[in-house]
């Protein structure tokens, strides 16, 4: 089994978590976790990959294990955290590289495709937006509305979220078989997302979260123009993000391959070796 390193690097004054694994010389894949977890939920597929990939996991200021300033001090934005995501990978040398997206991690790795085009070598999107397609309107209602006009009559419903059992819904719901999904995964994000001013962070990036869809033509340009290779591997049963976004990327990608999974949210706490499976075989047949 690969060895996988935990590490912290410096990046603009913030100190930054991450998992490493896998020769330094080899092909990258920057995997981007999303709401509410950490790099923590590829602890099981890293050193699947690990063997013949560089594997580079961080989690995003105010997840994790990554610095947490309070959103007094740091400017909680998608903008802000792809910058910060983009100096630790400048600090660490890589300069190339596939992208792993889930849902946060999709916006976040947009903008890097964006601002670095000639960097990016393949993208794989686990139940991580990139179309309107995608949205399911019964999720996204109260956050649109949050965004839109921030207050005491639309935070509720969004700060609802933060709680253990929006938590543990995220992660079982759409799952088959409930009993497959280690419970430490949604008591383990929820301690992180409790601590004392996490709430004033979370709440923010909610709000900034509509800045995302005004990117979407400019990452579907970058599909077309670029004939980056796509995986999209969904749980089709994902409440939030449904399969119809999965579906989309077949507009605009010129080599894509869609796999729906009999899965929700979080894949790869019940499917990890179906994911695998697609990804290992993806990654081999794409340009390094």
């Amino acid at each position: 089994m690969p060895l996988v390193h935990h590490r912290t690097a410096t990046v603009d004054g913030h100190e930054v978590f991450y998992r490493e694994a896998g020769p330094a010389d080899a092909p990258t894949i920057v995997l981007l976790h999303g709401y509410p977890t950490s790099s923590s939920m590829f602890r099981h597929l890293i050193p699947l990959l690990a063997g013949d990939h560089h594997v580079i996991a961080p989690d995003h200021l105010g997840f994790g294990h990554s610095a947490a300033p309070p959103a007094a001090e740091f400017d909680y934005t998608f903008d802000a955290l792809a910058d910060v995501t983009d100096g630790l990978l400048e600090l660490l040398g890589v300069d190339r590289y596939a992208l792993y997206v889930q849902d946060y991690g999709a916006p976040i790795g947009w903008r890097l495709a964006l601002a670095h085009p000639e960097r990016i070598t393949a993208i794989v999107t686990q139940n991580g937006n990139g179309y309107e397609d995608g949205f399911v309107e019964s999720f996204w209602t109260d956050v649109w509305a949050y965004g839109a006009a921030p207050g005491p009559e639309t935070e509720p419903p969004v700060r609802a979220a933060l709680g253990l059992d929006a938590i543990r819904w995220q992660y079982l719901h759409g799952v088959p078989d409930p009993g497959t999904v280690d419970p430490d995964t949604w008591h383990h994000d929820h301690a992180l997302v409790s601590r004392e001013g996490n709430d004033a962070v979370q709440l923010a990036l909610f709000r900034d979260y509509r800045t995302n869809r005004p990117l979407y033509p400019r990452l579907h340009e970058f599909l077309r123009t670029s004939g980056v290779p796509v995986l999209a591997v969904w749980g089709r049963n994902d409440e939030i993000f449904g399969p119809d976004g999965a579906r989309a990327f077949a507009r605009d990608a010129r080599d894509v391959e869609v796999h729906l999974v009999d899965g929700g949210h979080f894949l790869l706490e019940s499917h990890l070796d179906v994911v695998a499976g697609h990804l290992r075989r993806f990654l081999e047949r794409v340009p390094r």
